[in-house]
C-alpha cells in the first residue's frame, strides 16, 4: 500500500536547526553502533530511539581527551575561525520517523485529516512514572488549529509522539514592544501575564529591529535564541525552571518547530517524563506528549534573527562538542553547580560571550550557617548542597537569571549600548542581529496542574514550597548507572565540590579549636606553677 502524500519522513525536506535535513539519515542507537561514526556512550542512551546522524564525509563535532569540557571548548574556539564549516552534532534525537504537517484533529480526537486524507488517530502511551497526560482538554485546545504531528503510521492508524500547534510561530507581523535593556526589563516581560502566561495565548512581539518599518523578510534567516521554561505546578523540585540555547532558520510562514534546542539534563537518573539530554527539534522539546516542556509549564524565547549564521554556528558547534564530553561523563551534571544553565553559560563564556555574572546569593550565610543546615536537615550531604546553592554564581544557577542576562545583553548589543567592551565574538553578534523577537509559549492543557514563571532567588523558592518538608511534592525517580565498560580511561576523577570542602574545613575547625584551647590552658597552667 502506498503511503498518502501528507505522511512523509521526518527528514524528507527542510532544515534541522541550521542543517539541511538531507545531510542526515535515520537510525537508532543500537543500529548505529557498528558504524563507528558516533561515540558509543552517546548511542547507549538512545539504543531503541529514532535518531538522526550526519552522513559520511560531513564534519562532526569531536572532543579532546583528558580535558574539561570548558577548556576543550575554549581551545577549539581559539583555533577555529568563524568562516570554517558548521560542525554537526553526534546525533539529533528525532523522536519519530514520520510527520504530517497541516493536520487537524477531528471526530473528537479519534481521527486526523490533512490535504483531504484521513486516518485513525492515537497517541503514544503515558510513561508509567509520568503523573499526568494528554486528555480531553488537550483535544479541545488542539482541535481548533492546524498541527504538525510527529509519529508513525501503524497499519491504518497514525500514532503521535509530538503534537505541535503551527500557530506557535515567528510572526513577521509581530507588534513592536520597547523593553529596557536590563535584566529587570526582561523579567517584567516574562512575568507580565498571570501565572507567567501559562494560560495566556501564544504571543510574539518585536523588541528591536535594525530597519523599523521595512518589510520583514525573515524566512530562511538564521536564528540564535535563548529559551526559558517556567516552574511546574506539581513538583517542588522544579520551581527553578529550565534553560536551553536554540539555533535554526526561520521556516515557511515563520515556522519554528524545526529549530534545534540544546537540552542538558541529568543522565544518571531516569526522568519521569522520559527526557534524555540531547540536541532535539524544538517542537519535540516543547510538545512531545511525555517529555515536552510545554505540557508542564509556560516557556519564553528571545530570538535573534541574524543576517549571517556565523555566531549561531559557533555556539551550536561548541554545544555539540560539549555533548560528547557530557555523554562520556567527563562533564558531570549537578543541580547546584553544573545544571542546564551552568553548562550553557560556560559554553558562551568559553567562546567569547562574556555573559554577566550575578554573583553568589550569600557566601557568608553559607559559611556560617553550614552547621545549622546539617542539624536542620540531619544530613551532611544536604547541608553541603545548600552551601553549593548559596555560593554559586546566580547566572549559572538560575535558568531565569541566565535568560535575563542573555536577553539584556542581546538588546544592548543590538542597540549599541554595551555595558562593557565587546569581545570579538560579541562584536560579530552585534553586527549580525537584524531583529530581536520575544515569544511566549503557553502551557498546553492536559491533566497536569498549571505552571508559573520560574523563581529567580532562594527567597522566592522558599516562598513557593511548603514550610513542612514532608508536604513537599517530590517525584522519586530511579537511578540510571553509567556502565563501567563505557568509562574512558582519560576521565578526570570527581573532585569534591565547594560544600564538601566547607564541611571538611568545619570538621577540622571543630577538632582544632578545642585542641588549641586545651594547649593554651595547659601552657597557662604550667606558667602558674
Amino acid at each position: 500500500m502506498t503511503q498518502p502524500l501528507p505522511i512523509r519522513s521526518t527528514l524528507a525536506a527542510g532544515n534541522l536547526g541550521l542543517y539541511d535535513v538531507g545531510n542526515f539519515f535515520l537510525t537508532t542507537g543500537r543500529a548505529a553502533l557498528p558504524l563507528g561514526s558516533v561515540i558509543p556512550q552517546a548511542l547507549w542512551y538512545f539504543e531503541d530511539e529514532p535518531i538522526a546522524i550526519a552522513r559520511a564525509g560531513l564534519p562532526i563535532a569531536g572532543f579532546t581527551r583528558d580535558a574539561s569540557a570548558t577548556k576543550d571548548v575554549a581551545a577549539w574556539a581559539a583555533q577555529r575561525s568563524t568562516a570554517m564549516p558548521l560542525e554537526y552534532p553526534s546525533l539529533v534525537w528525532i523522536a519519530a520517523p514520520e510527520m504530517i504537517r497541516g493536520a487537524r484533529l477531528v471526530a473528537n480526537g479519534t481521527r486526523i485529516e490533512a490535504n483531504g486524507n484521513t486516518w485513525a488517530f492515537d497517541v503514544v502511551p503515558k510513561i508509567a512514572l509520568n503523573r499526568s497526560y494528554y486528555d480531553q482538554t488537550s483535544i479541545a485546545f488542539l482541535g481548533m488549529q492546524p498541527l504538525t504531528i510527529r509519529g508513525w503510521l501503524q497499519q491504518e492508524t497514525f500514532v503521535a509522539r509530538t503534537i505541535w500547534p503551527e500557530a506557535f510561530r515567528l510572526d513577521d507581523c509581530a507588534p513592536s514592544r520597547h523593553v529596557d535593556a536590563t535584566a529587570q526589563g526582561i523579567r517584567r516581560l516574562v512575568r507580565e501575564e498571570s501565572a507567567g502566561g501559562a494560560r495566556s495565548a501564544f504571543a510574539a512581539m518585536t523588541l528591536w529591529e535594525r530597519e523599523p518599518g521595512a518589510a520583514r523578510r525573515w524566512e530562511g534567516k538564521p536564528v540564535l535564541a535563548a529559551m526559558l521554561n517556567g516552574a511546574q505546578g506539581d513538583d517542588d523540585e522544579a520551581h527553578g525552571g529550565h534553560f536551553a540555547m536554540v539555533t535554526g532558520r526561520v521556516g515557511p510562514e515563520g515556522a519554528i518547530g524545526d529549530w534545534l534546542a540544546d537540552n542538558f539534563y541529568t543522565l544518571d537518573a531516569f526522568s519521569e517524563k522520559g527526557i534524555v539530554a540531547a540536541v532535539v527539534p524544538l517542537d519535540n522539546y516543547l510538545a512531545d506528549l511525555n517529555s515536552g516542556q510545554a505540557w508542564y509549564r509556560p516557556s519564553y524565547l528571545i530570538v535573534a534573527i541574524l543576517k549571517d549564521e556565523r555566531t549561531a554556528s559557533r555556539i551550536q558547534g561548541a554545544l555539540c562538542r560539549v555533548y560528547n564530553q557530557f555523554y562520556r561523563h567527563q562533564l558531570p551534571y549537578d543541580h547546584a553547580t553544573m545544571n542546564c544553565a551552568s553548562i550553557s553559560i560556560d559554553v558562551l563564556r568559553a567562546i567569547g560571550w562574556d555573559v554577566r555574572s550575578r554573583g553568589p546569593t550569600n557566601r557568608l550565610l553559607a559559611a556560617l550557617g553550614l552547621p545549622y543546615f546539617a542539624l536542620r536537615d540531619r544530613s551532611l550531604a544536604k547541608a553541603a548542597k545548600t552551601f553549593n546553592y548559596l555560593t554559586e554564581d546566580r547566572t549559572r544557577l538560575f535558568p531565569a537569571i541566565a535568560f535575563e542576562e542573555i536577553g539584556a545583553d542581546l538588546l544592548r548589543l543590538a542597540r549599541r549600548q554595551p555595558a562593557r567592551r565587546a569581545s570579538p565574538f560579541e562584536a560579530l553578534l552585534a553586527e549580525d542581529i537584524e531583529a530581536l523577537v520575544f515569544l511566549r509559549v503557553p502551557q498546553l492543557p492536559s491533566s497536569r496542574a498549571w505552571g508559573d514563571s520560574p523563581i529567580v532567588s532562594v527567597d522566592e523558592y522558599r516562598a513557593r514550597v511548603p514550610a513542612d518538608p514532608a508536604q513537599a511534592k517530590i517525584i522519586p525517580v530511579p537511578e540510571r548507572p553509567f556502565p563501567a565498560a563505557l568509562r574512558d580511561p582519560d576521565l578526570h576523577p570527581t573532585m569534591p565540590r565547594r560544600g564538601q570542602r566547607a564541611l571538611a574545613l568545619w570538621a577540622a575547625t571543630l577538632i582544632a579549636v578545642p585542641w588549641i584551647a586545651w594547649r593554651l590552658l595547659r601552657q597557662k597552667g604550667r606558667k602558674t606553677k
